[in-house]
């Protein structure tokens, strides 16, 4: 007579039972330490003896087939051996099989051979793996195949062999069918349960970068804020006012406004390449290093000749700082500029609506080495109008990806000329901000603006 219906759902109910200590015992910290391959000696024996224990479950919960308990006990010691090891599948197994063995019976020295056996080669495979996880697949076919070892054992060990053969060749194929499906799921749960391991640590190293970017943002602020210039030094017959706002990104955009001569103040604006704590602290160099040159040359191509050397032997990643540099003479109310790859301000004509720009006059420092800076001069008289920008504001965006650009910017200037410059600086952000709504600012934003008054 082959196996009836009803104990093949003997033996799924067993596994079903099975499957939920499974569950419970894969969520504890004991079986966490066997996942990571650092099991301690306590837990072991902890794990030996759950192992054991649902071997002996398997097998007073089986069926009976010709005298013989027709099982899923070899489905401990065969978890125990391929996911935490040697030590514990052969504990498992010699418990599951000692348990057997008292049971007796034709097949009870094959059936605990084969419960030990089970453990151990189950430990073999863990060590094969090499701290790779077991896939399903290996897990279901060891399965299998280890079932079907039980079969050959069976037919080898007991006797009489006619008899061995009868029971085999009935519980044969339920047997393997039983303990495949207690493996795959057994696997499917130690399977999602690296999963979720895999995803928690994904999960808390972005948070922990989400955290170091934080910490690093707030650092080049600081660092940034820390080197601007506390106030703009009085001018006489002038109007001068600047502001910088970092972006989300911070960059490494300053101003500077440095007291020189009697009657010579020089006019710095900035933008150095790339964002956050490099280009802070890159910005924290340029701007020491064009202060020094500013006070120890009195021409401002030698000045950023000199910086340029100095910034480009102290960089070596590749930065670079686009800088307008122009010492202001209060009394022939003359700028004296150079600049350095910058984008070019815009100077206004008192009673004129049309604009000049003060373009380069040489690259951007620490580009190249060994670089020569010409020099220009104009007049600021009174009712003229300059302002000095970096790229944050030009190129401020909108969500249908337009640019600010230079033509709102002169628009801009041409209908709040008449102000201040520090409100002159309020409407054009204003109107940087109104022109890109809702979308967050990328890049710094910094603004000089000097009028004659």
């Amino acid at each position: 007579m082959i196996l009836e219906i009803k104990d093949l759902l003997v033996l799924l109910q067993m596994i079903c039972v099975i499957i939920v200590a499974a569950y419970f015992i894969t969520r504890t910290g004991i079986f966490s330490e066997a996942l990571d391959r650092q099991l301690s000696f306590r837990s072991r024996v902890y794990l030996i003896l759950f192992f054991g224990i649902l071997s002996i479950y398997g097998t007073l919960s089986g069926v009976e087939v010709l005298g013989a308990p027709i099982n899923v006990r070899d489905l401990g010691p065969m978890v125990a051996g391929i996911f935490c090891g040697p030590v514990v599948g052969l504990g498992a197994g010699l418990i599951g099989g000692a348990f057997r063995m008292g049971l007796g019976g034709f097949t009870a020295f094959s059936c605990s051979i084969s419960t030990v056996l089970a453990g151990v080669l189950g430990g073999a495979i863990y060590y094969l793996q090499r701290g790779r996880p077991v896939t399903i697949r290996t897990a279901v076919g060891f399965a299998a195949g280890m079932e079907m070892l039980h079969m050959v054992l069976v037919l080898i060990l007991s006797q009489p062999f006619d008899q061995a053969w009868d029971l085999v060749s009935r519980v044969g194929l339920p047997m393997i069918f039983a303990n495949a499906v207690g493996m795959f799921v057994f696997a499917k749960l130690i399977t999602n349960l690296l999963a979720e391991r895999r995803t928690k640590a994904e999960r808390d190293s972005y948070h922990d970068e989400l955290q170091r970017k934080k910490a690093e943002l707030q650092i080049a602020a600081d660092i940034q804020q820390t080197f601007l210039p506390k106030s703009i030094p009085p001018l006489k017959g002038f109007d001068l006012f600047a502001v910088s706002c970092p972006a989300r990104e911070v960059g490494g955009d300053f101003y500077d406004a440095i007291r020189l001569r009697e009657d010579n103040t020089g006019l710095v604006i900035a933008d150095v390449s790339g964002k956050s704590v490099s280009a802070a602290m890159y910005m924290a160099l340029s701007r020491t290093i064009i202060r020094a040159m500013a006070s120890w040359h009195p021409e401002v191509s030698l000045a950023l000749a000199d910086a340029n050397t100095m910034i480009e032997e102290q960089s070596d990643s590749g930065m670079f700082v686009t800088l307008f540099y122009g010492v202001l003479d209060e009394k022939s109310r003359t700028l004296t500029y150079a600049n350095a790859g910058h984008n070019p301000p815009l100077m206004l004509r008192a009673g004129s609506s049309d604009f000049s720009r003060l373009m380069p006059t040489g690259v951007a420092l620490g580009a190249a080495s060994e670089q020569e800076y010409g020099e220009d001069r104009i007049d600021v008289l009174q009712g003229d109008l300059l302002v000095l920008y970096t790229d944050g504001v030009t190129e401020a965006i909108n969500a249908r990806n337009e640019e600010f650009g230079e033509a709102r910017l002169m628009e801009t200037i041409l209908m709040v000329r008449a102000l201040s410059s520090q409100e002159i600086i309020r409407e054009i952000r204003d109107a940087v901000r109104e022109h890109a709504e809702e979308e967050p600012q990328f890049d710094d934003i910094t603004l000089m603006v000097l009028k004659g008054v």
